[in-house]
Formats: structure tokens, C-alpha cells, sequence
């Protein structure tokens, strides 16, 4: 029993640890005939199309951190790929309000930006930043009001070669700069943590009482 107890409160822990972050993951897919697009709606189709095409998926990964992140490094040797990043992520109440988004890019063929299903932003250009946001056509940057909750900002982009490093990065309503998504950002909207030590504790009290009532009840009993 008191193994079973422990083994519980473990898992309750790990929980608590991993729900209090961002979960990214990246998706990646060949492509046969590159062209820019004329829409962030085109851009997330394409990319789509492309990822449901058996034959072209080339899977999925999870990332710890969203820098200096490479599809090479990731997938191997790739050319003529189409490309979807997903950053789910959440708001608490203190945090609601004017979120800043930005990501450093390497698509050849340009590439849009949504935040829950809706179009921030596209660029149709030869996009590579630099490891600089100020570069031109090298990022894709934006803002939007979050409400407390949970929230997906997608990424997608096309590129046919010369893989280089990218980074996606927020500023959460009144921060005073950007921080890199990340395992570790503490983006999440629902306290579990709070809510999983305070059942830990109510379970742990619980076991107390049911030992002291067996106790009381073997000695009446004797």
C-alpha cells in the first residue's frame, strides 16, 4: 500500500512538472513543385496537403527548445520540403492581454503564421533571417490579444535547401522582452501544479485517517 502511495504521488509530481510548459512539435513533408503562395490561407493548405500525403510525411518531433532548430538535424538530409511547427501553449489570467509573437526563419519560398486557426501573417518572399530579426524577409512577426487558456500558434513554411537554424520566440502581455518557447517557459493555463500538490496532500491526509480509524478499530475489536 505504501508503495502504491509513493508510486502515485511520483506520477502526480512528473505531471506537474511537465504540464507547467509548452509542447512543441514539428511536422515535415517532401514536396514535388515548390511556388510561393498569395496567402497565409495557401501557405497552411499547401503545407497540409503535403503532411497527409503519405508517401511524403516525413513525421513528427518534439523539441525541447525553439532555437537555432534545424529540419537536417531533426529529419536528416531533406530538399524540397514543406514545413509545420506547432506551439501549444497557455495564458493565465495575469498574463491576458497584447501577446508579441516573432520567428526567425529559413524558407526559400516564404511561409505564414496562425494563432489559433487564424492568419497573423505571410511572406512570400526568400526568407532567411540570420540569426536577426531586423533582417528583411526574415521573420515573421505579430501581435494579438490572448484571453486566459489555452492557445496553438502554428508555423509553416516551404524551402528547397541550405537548412539553417530557426527560433520562435513570445512576449506575453507586460514583459519586457521576448523569451524563446521552451520546455522550460511555464506557459500553461491551468494550475495543475496547485491542484496536484493540494489532491497529493488530500490523498496523503486521507491515508492518514483510514490508518488511525483501522487503528482505533483493532483496538475496540481487542
Amino acid at each position: 500500500m505504501k508503495m502504491r502511495s509513493s508510486l502515485c504521488l511520483a506520477v502526480l509530481a512528473a505531471l506537474a512538472v511537465n504540464a507547467n510548459a509548452s509542447v512543441i512539435t514539428l511536422q515535415v513533408a517532401t514536396v514535388g513543385n515548390l511556388a510561393a503562395q498569395t496567402s497565409a490561407t495557401a501557405y497552411k493548405n499547401i503545407v497540409d496537403a503535403a503532411l497527409a500525403n503519405t508517401s511524403a510525411y516525413k513525421g513528427s518531433k518534439s523539441v525541447d527548445v525553439y532555437d537555432n532548430l534545424t529540419v537536417n538535424s531533426k529529419f536528416g538530409s531533406l530538399s524540397s520540403y514543406a514545413f509545420e511547427s506547432t506551439i501549444d501553449f497557455g495564458v493565465t489570467a495575469a498574463q491576458a492581454g497584447n501577446w508579441n509573437f516573432r520567428t526567425g526563419v529559413d524558407f526559400g519560398f516564404g511561409g505564414a503564421m496562425f494563432l489559433d486557426g487564424v492568419a497573423l501573417g505571410y511572406n512570400a518572399n526568400d526568407m532567411w533571417w540570420g540569426g536577426s530579426y531586423t533582417a528583411a524577409n526574415g521573420s515573421l512577426q505579430a501581435s494579438a490579444l490572448l484571453a486566459a487558456g489555452n492557445h496553438v500558434l502554428k508555423i509553416y513554411g516551404l524551402e528547397s535547401c541550405c537548412d539553417g537554424g530557426q527560433q520562435a520566440q513570445f512576449k506575453a502581455a507586460n514583459a519586457g522582452a521576448y523569451a524563446t518557447f521552451a520546455s522550460g517557459d511555464k506557459l500553461n493555463a491551468v494550475p495543475e501544479p496547485v491542484s496536484i500538490a493540494t489532491f497529493g496532500l488530500g490523498a496523503g491526509a486521507l491515508a492518514l485517517v483510514r490508518r488511525r480509524r483501522s487503528r482505533n478499530c483493532s483496538r475496540k475489536a481487542a
